[in-house]
């Protein structure tokens, strides 16, 4: 079977690109070998390849494990801790009321 190409926006790409760049220079920081890393990630070397590569292809799983090994899994839970586009929403919506108030009319009767 045949895989089919992921498409993504060019924004998406160079984010993902950046990501395994990132990556790529925190394993040559800790002056790790793509062997060392890929065996103790459980993954191919290949597949580390293009992680480093930003490829989106590669389950997030991997990335997770990859960023595990170096140490740097408290990165992933950092990239949406401070979402305040969320939090801008989530308050416009506390503020605005689920129904219209009711009439006063209607309360008289």
């Amino acid at each position: 079977m045949k895989r089919s190409k992921y498409i993504l926006l060019p924004r998406l790409t160079k984010i993902l690109g950046k990501l395994g760049e990132d990556i790529k220079l925190a394993r040559l920081r800790r002056k790790l070998s793509a062997a060392q890393v890929s065996e103790r990630a459980g993954i191919s070397r290949s597949t580390l390849w293009q992680i480093e590569k930003g490829e989106p292809s590669v389950s997030m799983g991997y990335y997770a494990q990859v960023l595990f090994v170096l140490g740097l899994e408290k990165s992933i839970s950092n990239m949406v801790a401070d979402d305040v586009l969320g939090r801008k929403l989530q308050d416009a919506e506390i503020l605005v009321k689920k129904r219209a108030p009711k009439k006063q009319a209607e309360r008289n009767e």
